[in-house]
């Protein structure tokens, strides 16, 4: 049995562009607080970034400062922002381009727990 391989280079290119641009990035911003980076394919049509593309994805656990910081460094229009929630747990995502590479920033808190 074969293994197609007509499909794989495209994307193993990409990938390669996304984790060039996330070494780039954690460089160029080393001062900032830490994300939890990953290569990202994006799957979700809403974000203005083209289905299946491959980016950059940074998580933030550490309070809504870190996110805006990372926001505003890599210049993410705060228009796009997004919100969600879980229980007590809540987000915000911002989706956009950093040097042409697709971004996702995302900042996660919690509330206090008041029993209701």
């Amino acid at each position: 049995m074969q293994t197609d391989t007509s499909r794989t280079g495209p994307a193993v290119t990409d990938q390669i562009g996304a984790a060039s641009a996330l070494l780039t990035i954690l460089r160029a911003h080393a001062d900032l607080p830490t994300p939890l980076p990953a290569l990202h394919q994006f799957l979700k049509l809403s974000t203005g970034i083209p289905w299946g593309a491959w980016g950059v994805q940074l998580s933030l656990h550490c309070g809504l400062d870190a996110f805006e910081q990372w926001r505003e460094a890599l210049d993410l229009d705060p228009a796009t922002t997004d919100s969600g929630e879980n229980g007590i747990t809540r987000w915000l995502t911002v989706y956009g381009t950093h040097q042409g590479v697709p971004v996702e920033v995302a900042g996660f808190y919690t509330l206090p727990d008041t029993g209701e």
